[in-house]
């Protein structure tokens, strides 16, 4: 009688499961899906900006005049951690490279390393805008690095360093 009995329950949990499995391929099937759609969304980092500008103990950048190809898609500003106060904008190049604003008032070396992923400082510098840049290499990201009295910006990304300094060349204190 147990033996029938332990049957019976092995044969009721494959038919629910067939149940739960061909009603989840009816929804998957019927409701409609985008494949082709970007997962990353596109944000509006404006009102982020605003705030963290009123916040911040020096002036923060962001980038003005780029073109729609480029996507924002991550903002953060935090007053008081482990680099001091830091604000970080990322985006998308139009080759769909990451490009990432990295400012703080932290000590510059370890700001550098940690946001660069190790990346090494080379004897290369270059002029953007009157302000000279030193370019950094590393194995996930190259950099752009302008040290400044009370604060470090950084431009880094897997972006080339055409593209790094399209976004330096476009960044903005106003």
């Amino acid at each position: 009688m147990a033996s029938g009995r332990g049957r019976q329950t092995v044969r009721d949990m494959v038919l629910s499961m067939t149940v739960i499995v061909l009603f989840a391929a009816v929804i998957y099937v019927f409701i409609p899906h985008d494949d082709s759609k970007d997962p990353l969304q596109r944000v509006d980092y404006s009102v982020e900006l605003k705030s963290a500008r009123r916040a911040a103990p020096y002036p923060l950048a962001a980038p003005q005049g780029l073109p729609e190809t480029w996507k924002a898609t991550s903002v953060t500003y935090r007053g008081d951690g482990r680099h001091g106060a830091a604000w970080h904008l990322g985006f998308l190049d139009p080759d769909r490279e990451y490009v990432a604003v990295e400012q703080s008032d932290g000590k510059p070396e370890t700001f550098v390393t940690s946001v660069s992923r190790g990346a090494e400082r080379t004897d290369r510098t270059q002029r953007i805008n009157g302000e000279e840049w030193v370019r950094y290499e590393g194995e996930k990201y190259d950099a752009l690095v302008r040290e400044e009295d009370d604060h470090t910006t950084v431009v880094l990304g897997t972006a080339s360093y055409e593209r790094l300094t399209t976004m330096a060349a476009a960044l903005e204190t106003s």
